[in-house]
């Protein structure tokens, strides 16, 4: 590990707004920020632009980005701290935690911006928007909670599409080129470090809001599979 990487994983246990793999939080992360404000998840948050950029466009709610990394959380978090939001925190943990570290009902809305597409079949339960991760989001989500995606990834949009299809899940928007949109919402303007790479070089970028208001039979997983292997020969 770089000279860099240390020293920032050093100075991330000194930051009052990073808690790594918390113990006891379950049902007191309002105490935490000393309000009753919603709370919203960014799930591989990576340097937390959309954390800090949502937590300073809407400072009546409350944000945490979650990422494994703990040298890009401390961008975020050094940023959150510096321009004094007290509105957003940050979690170093795995992201199939979650349920650790919240109650039921305790998150409103969760974004997954610019996640890794695991681009081959064989690795899409490891996509954010499979169902296997839908299930533990429900967990903590408070009922027909949102799930935003925003992603350059033509093939992770269409399987997040799939998936909505699949199990019957209401979509509030769907997009397919953001910014061709007439009005664009300010929270779909932020940009993180990986949407200016443009790594998939799509020259667009995909965006869906849904609800996790159905249940999920894990019963249709082997119908998603079927389907993938139709669409996405490895």
């Amino acid at each position: 590990m770089g000279q860099k990487k240390l020293i920032r994983f050093e100075a991330i246990k000194g930051f009052s707004n990073v808690h790594e793999y918390p113990q006891g939080m379950q049902g007191k992360w309002n105490g935490y920020f000393k309000n009753e404000n919603p709370i919203t998840l960014e799930l591989a948050c990576g340097k937390g632009e959309y954390a800090v950029g949502l937590g300073s466009l809407y400072p009546n709610r409350n944000f945490i980005g979650i990422d494994i990394k703990g040298n890009r959380i401390w961008r975020g978090a050094k940023t959150a701290l510096d321009n004094g939001l007290t509105n957003v925190a940050f979690i170093r943990s795995h992201i199939d935690k979650i349920t650790d570290y919240f109650n039921p009902g305790e998150i409103s809305e969760i974004w997954i911006t610019f996640p890794d597409p695991q681009l081959r079949s064989s690795r899409a339960k490891k996509r954010l928007t499979h169902p296997k991760f839908l299930r533990l989001y429900q967990q903590v989500l408070v009922n027909g909670g949102k799930v935003h995606l925003k992603t350059d990834s033509p093939n992770l949009y269409h399987f997040t599409q799939a998936v909505i299809n699949l199990f019957e899940l209401s979509v509030l928007k769907d997009s397919d080129n953001v910014h061709s949109l007439p009005e664009i919402k300010p929270e779909l303007l932020i940009k993180t470090h990986y949407e200016q790479l443009d790594i998939a070089q799509s020259s667009r970028i995909h965006y869906l809001c849904f609800e996790l208001n159905k249940e999920l039979p894990i019963e249709k997983d082997a119908v998603l599979k079927q389907i993938l292997s139709e669409q996405e020969p490895d």
